[in-house]
């Protein structure tokens, strides 16, 4: 009951401070009203990463309980995903790291390979249960010797999608480099050849095709957050 309060008490303050501050803003005006809303997603996100508890697990779910179909979501039809030579491809690695090596597909499936079933949660308003199967995040971090008091880890894509997270999710045992859906290689539809699974938040939070992981301290942004999405998103 404490920890429902104080997320309602949070919820109840976002409302409130949004309100104060567009109380003594020219609604007329796009510019200050674009200020403001930007400046109101900024607090939200370090109001969500204050409640973000890197032992609290999203729920798992059972093999029947799995989406069939499970749907294609991306900002351009399912005929445009981009095809990856996936004997030539290399996952490039930047930023605040001590081993910039690339890694290949079989370099991934090298390092240790958990799988989960987890529910992909769209801000469009549809959802849906996945299985997927892919090395902790955390791991590949240790592995190329990521600055882990960093604050961001952030993804490039074939697709030209772009996200990030904070480090705190980074490390979730949830978030995983996906490399297969169900029992098969991740298909094209789904990201191939990795694409990104953190049940922790929103759907366009797990970017798809990625190309490269980078870990930085300055904010990377994202294709959607970049337009106006709230960055965090997350439980």
């Amino acid at each position: 009951m404490e920890n429902i309060s104080r997320r309602l008490f949070f919820r109840q303050g976002l409302s409130l401070g949004a309100l104060a501050m567009l109380s003594g803003c020219n609604l007329q005006d796009d510019t200050a009203v674009d200020k403001v809303l930007w400046a109101m997603s900024r607090w939200n996100d370090r109001v969500q990463a204050l409640l973000f508890d890197r032992n609290r697990l999203a729920p798992t779910y059972r093999p029947e309980d799995i989406t069939d179909p499970f749907p294609f979501n991306a900002f351009y039809p399912e005929d445009s995903a981009p095809e990856i030579d996936l004997l030539e491809y290399r996952l490039q690695v930047s930023g605040l790291v001590d081993k910039k090596t690339p890694w290949s597909l079989d370099d991934l499936r090298r390092l240790p390979q958990v799988s989960q079933i987890t529910q992909h949660i769209c801000i469009e308003g549809w959802s849906a249960i996945g299985e997927w199967r892919g090395a902790p995040l955390s791991v590949f971090l240790q592995h190329v010797g990521a600055d882990m008091t960093a604050k961001y880890v952030g993804f490039k894509c074939a697709d030209r999608y772009y996200s990030s997270i904070d480090m705190p999710t980074a490390l979730h045992p949830q978030t995983i480099l996906a490399l297969d859906f169900g029992k098969d290689p991740l298909p094209l539809k789904y990201g191939s050849p990795m694409k990104l699974r953190v049940p922790t938040k929103l759907g366009f939070k797990n970017p798809k095709h990625i190309v490269e992981v980078f870990v930085t301290n300055d904010y990377p942004g994202g294709y959607w957050e970049d337009q106006g999405y709230n960055w965090f998103s997350g439980l």
